[in-house]
């Protein structure tokens, strides 16, 4: 619930992220974190604009308010619709209405309120405005460097079964890339984050242990014959994900 405590909700979160990212990942129409709508074109098969062509310089600045959206916008959207994109999420009720309120509440007066007490309005504005951007530049960057990268896959779903090609352990590792495994600081930093692949594959496992475990996960992978791809350094995947926006942003590029 340390969540709540930052401003997003937890509820919200589950079902986001736990439930609809994890199962759906890099599913086109599916998984809500590659949905940007008409500002940024993250996959080859999402509409393409003309001016995304310029996504791979302007969306940068625009990572950075995605807090700010998720705080004020998102959550209550999501709640209200009982939807996060195309997947239904059922509605918080009784104590978990109440649990999303009074958090919600609690962030504000944490953000705002208590600050205005001691504070002018443009200092508090301005100091919630560089938090926020600042993490939300670093968590839409991590994620992705992640996922929206040359090296990941962006398979759709069969006609009329619906039903994707490759099991879902298979489907997790080649849509997903590690970076910077060999980073302890990083490692730190980002709380394992970095071992994305593992992540996907083991989310109940503490982070500590998926240096360990990525090893097993790539022999196995060899053995199998299944994709497994990383990038040796955290500027490898931005350079990467650069590259991607920039393809992305093209004219005439192939589904």
């Amino acid at each position: 619930m340390t969540m709540d405590l930052i401003g997003a909700s937890s509820y919200v979160w589950h079902w986001k992220h736990v439930v609809v990212h994890h199962t759906y990942t890099n599913l086109t129409g599916h998984d809500a974190d590659i949905e940007l709508g008409f500002l940024g074109r993250l996959t080859p098969h999402q509409k393409r604009f003309r001016f995304h062509r310029w996504q791979h310089f302007y969306l940068w600045p625009l990572y950075g308010a995605n807090i700010i959206k998720w705080h004020l916008y998102d959550d209550f959207r999501d709640v209200i619709l009982g939807r996060i994109g195309s997947q239904r999420m059922p509605r918080p009720k009784r104590w978990e209405l109440v649990s999303f309120i009074s958090a919600k509440a609690l962030f504000f007066i944490m953000a705002f309120v208590i600050p205005l007490l001691v504070h002018r309005l443009w200092v508090v504005f301005l100091f919630y405005g560089v938090t926020v951007f600042v993490t939300g530049v670093v968590v839409s960057v991590v994620f992705q460097v992640a996922h929206c990268v040359e090296e990941a896959e962006f398979p759709l779903p069969r006609e009329g079964s619906g039903s994707v090609e490759n099991a879902w352990a298979i489907h997790q590792v080649e849509t997903t890339v590690d970076f910077a495994r060999g980073s302890k600081i990083e490692s730190w930093l980002l709380g394992g984050l970095n071992f994305q692949i593992e992540h996907h594959l083991f989310p109940r496992v503490c982070h500590v242990n998926y240096p360990a475990i990525s090893k097993l996960v790539e022999q196995t992978c060899r053995e199998f014959g299944v994709r497994y791809r990383e990038h040796r350094s955290f500027r490898a995947g931005l350079a990467s994900h650069f590259r991607w926006l920039r393809r992305m942003g093209a004219p005439a590029t192939p589904a």
